[in-house]
């Protein structure tokens, strides 16, 4: 069963997306988030999703369920950077007057194409941020995002593009805070991810622009166990391997969550609190606060888009069957 169909969550329209294997829900009108994603082999749940009672708290907080798109991804000191000498001042909405997790929140996307076919179906979502007079305010350039949300057999693909509409080059950065279940069994699970070093953070968990060694987490490279892991760690990809990240219960389930390499340079993983119902894999574009850490960005990964240009980026999530 490949194909396309509507449903509700809190009074919005959500389009779900099916295969044999998965069953993918989109809310669009809420943000354009990934609030579902359903094992039909297994019957669980892979994704953290929110409960419709909860709506209040994840209108609030939506980076907390589902597969979030951060625009851009992590903190900014203060809120506020320059780029190319015009001056940014986001919301400071966090601990020390800071900002956390970018301007994408619960804007409304429309869907502007659906494809069925034998292979697999997809969703197109659009959205422009002139849409969003505070989006303005805070970042006063005219951007067009389109995602593309395609899921073929045991994958879910996600491309976003993103057009720059207005007449200056602009400082870029996005990342997905990937809210992965673990069942209250973080003892089955090990999770390989070849990283190369870790940001060191101050106390307000904002990179200094110094790498550390990994220490007891280059057990990633080759596969850790997240038995007893208490995680929010920003680390650093190798470069020249995959960016991609494996993770695998004892039984030999289990899924493999990949990056553009081209442009996705860091990890963040997250586990609120001791490792028990979730571990968040996040891959982001930029390191967090990347306009005040450093100009070099081949440390920071800042991207630029030019006036005209669309950016393409695009990751992968796919399951893995003992069978």
């Amino acid at each position: 069963m490949k194909q396309v169909t509507k449903g509700q969550w809190g009074g919005y329209d959500t389009y779900i997306l099916h295969s044999r294997e998965l069953e993918v829900t989109l809310l669009p009108r809420l943000g354009n988030n990934v609030i579902s994603l359903k094992d039909l082999r297994q019957d669980r749940h892979i994704l953290r999703q929110p409960d419709e009672k909860d709506i209040a708290f994840y209108k609030q907080k939506p980076y907390h369920f589902g597969i979030p798109l951060l625009v851009p991804p992590g903190r900014i000191r203060k809120g506020e950077f320059q780029f190319d000498g015009t001056s940014y001042q986001f919301d400071r909405n966090t601990a020390g007057d800071n900002h956390i997790h970018g301007l994408h929140r619960t804007q409304s996307w429309c869907v502007s194409d659906i494809e069925e076919d034998e292979d697999g179906c997809a969703v197109t979502t659009e959205f422009r941020t002139e849409d969003d007079p505070h989006w303005m305010e805070q970042f006063p350039a005219p951007l067009k995002f389109e995602m593309t949300f395609r899921l073929q057999d045991g994958r879910l693909k996600q491309l976003l593009k993103v057009t720059n509409l207005g007449d200056k080059r602009i400082p870029f950065g996005m990342g997905y805070h990937t809210w992965f279940m673990l069942d209250g069994e973080p003892s089955r699970w090990n999770l390989q991810l070849p990283v190369a070093s870790i940001y060191e953070l101050n106390e307000e968990l904002l990179p200094s622009g110094r790498l550390l060694p990994l220490d007891k987490l280059q057990a990633l490279n080759e596969g850790m166990s997240l038995e007893g892991t208490d995680l929010d760690t920003a680390l650093r990809a190798v470069h020249g391997q995959a960016v991609e990240a494996l993770l695998l219960r004892d039984d030999g389930y289990g899924l493999r969550y990949s990056a553009d390499d081209s442009y996705f340079r860091h990890w963040v993983l997250y586990t609120k609190g001791p490792a028990e119902q979730f571990l968040c894999i996040e891959p982001y574009t930029w390191l967090p606060d990347a306009p005040n850490v450093s100009d070099d960005v081949s440390l920071t990964g800042l991207l630029t888009i030019e006036p005209g240009q669309t950016l393409e980026l695009s990751t992968t999530l796919q399951m893995i069957y003992p069978d």
